[in-house]
This record gives structure tokens, C-alpha cells and sequence, in this order.
């Protein structure tokens, strides 16, 4: 792997590590003492906080997606080269998992501690409301959606220059304050497999949605982003 690749796939595996340990860490140490006070807003906050401090951190070295999602719509805008797409995506998988698995180890020194869900992404019984599949899948394609469809109106020509972290980063967390209760939040197919692998059982049988109602919305997302943005 040559310099730019290698500098490339760490960026990647540095954001969505950090997207996964410190997001998803939000609900399973923080969110699990009440009197802290982080509560639901505050799990939103920290997954938007998450990608607005790595899309400044990192974003200049490999863009920033952190996410399967955002790579394959950024590629389906033509925002990302064909080479870029299976690093990428394989960087943030990786990191996903050793993410999930170092959150693991600190949560399991609690006495008494019990993973539950482990910040894992469900529908059915495994929703945090009990949506069910096809509320589940219509929430996840939506969401997805208009997440990349944010990215890349604030990172078209245009658009105010340095700053698209930040509506990036409010735009995760609005959909967090979403979409929680519906699947427990995914759009990020990365950020879904760490968690469930550790989560074990059927959150790992229901991963399937977390990857195809994300990927579709994404796609969708980049195709109608470049049509728009594209010049006249």
C-alpha cells in the first residue's frame, strides 16, 4: 500500500474507531448512570460531536466518511474514486470492531455489569420501541438518505468553505434524536457490525438491514446529490 493509500485508510480507521468507541460508548458508560445526566439528548450529541471532530481532525486526509454508507454514496455522486471504495469501507469495518471490542473490555469491569443490547441496532423486539421491519428499514433508507444528501450540498462548490463539519456533524445528531427510538440509530453500516458482533444472537441475524437500508439510501442519495449539484 503506497503513502497516500496508507495515510488514507488510517484517517479512516482513526474516524470511525473514534465515531464507534466514543458514540456508542456515550450509551453504554455514560447513558447507563442517570445522574450524569447525558440521557437520550446526550447520546445524540456525542455521535454528531464524534464526526464533527474527526471531519476537521482527518477529513482533509481521506474525506471523512467514516461510514460504508457514505463511501458508496459519495461514489455513486462521483465523489469517490473507484479505488478508494474497498480500503475504505474494509478500514471502517475493522475499526468498528476493535472499537466495539476496547469499549467491551472497559464496560465489563463494572461489578455486576450486563451488555444488554451493547448499543447494538434492531428492529422487532430488538427495537428500542418495537417498530417493526418495515418501519425499521423505511427509518434506516430515509435517514440515510438525507445524510448524504447534506454531505455533499455542503461540500458542493458553493458552498461555504471550511465549515461543512459542522452542519455534517448537527445533521448526525438530529438524526439520532430521530431515529433512536425506531432501530437505536445506524446509518453507518461500520457502526452497526462492532457493536452486534459483541452483542451476539440476533442482533447479529438482523445486521443484514443495517448494511442494505443505509447502502440504498446512500446511493440514492448520491445520485440525486450529483444531478443537483452538478453544472448546468
Amino acid at each position: 500500500m503506497h503513502g497516500d493509500m496508507a495515510r488514507r485508510v488510517t484517517a479512516e480507521t482513526f474516524g470511525t474507531f473514534w465515531l464507534t468507541f466514543a458514540g456508542c460508548g456515550s450509551a453504554v458508560l455514560a447513558a447507563a448512570f442517570p445522574a450524569l445526566g447525558i440521557g437520550f439528548l446526550g447520546v445524540s450529541l456525542a455521535f454528531g460531536l464524534t464526526v464533527l471532530s474527526m471531519a476537521y481532525a482527518v477529513g482533509h486526509i481521506s474525506g471523512g466518511h467514516f461510514n460504508p454508507a457514505v463511501t458508496l454514496g459519495l461514489w455513486s455522486a462521483g465523489r469517490c474514486a473507484n479505488k478508494h471504495v474497498v480500503p475504505y469501507i474494509v478500514a471502517q469495518v475493522v475499526a468498528s470492531i476493535a472499537a466495539a471490542g476496547l469499549l467491551w473490555l472497559i464496560a465489563s469491569g463494572k461489578p455486576g455489569w450486563s451488555p444488554g443490547g451493547f448499543a447494538a441496532n434492531g428492529y422487532g423486539a430488538l427495537s428500542p420501541g418495537h417498530y417493526n421491519l418495515i418501519s425499521c428499514f423505511v427509518c434506516e433508507f430515509a435517514m440515510t438518505f438525507f445524510f448524504i444528501f447534506i454531505i455533499i450540498g455542503t461540500t458542493s462548490k458553493g458552498a461555504a468553505t471550511g465549515f461543512a463539519g459542522i452542519p455534517i456533524g448537527l445533521a448526525l445528531t438530529l438524526i439520532h434524536l430521530v431515529s433512536i427510538p425506531v432501530t437505536n440509530t445506524s446509518v453507518n453500516p461500520a457502526r452497526s457490525t462492532g457493536p452486534a458482533l459483541f452483542a451476539g444472537g440476533e442482533y447479529i441475524s438482523q445486521l443484514w438491514l443495517f448494511w442494505l437500508a443505509p447502502i440504498a439510501g446512500a446511493m440514492i442519495a448520491g445520485v440525486v446529490g450529483r444531478w443537483m449539484h452538478e453544472k448546468p
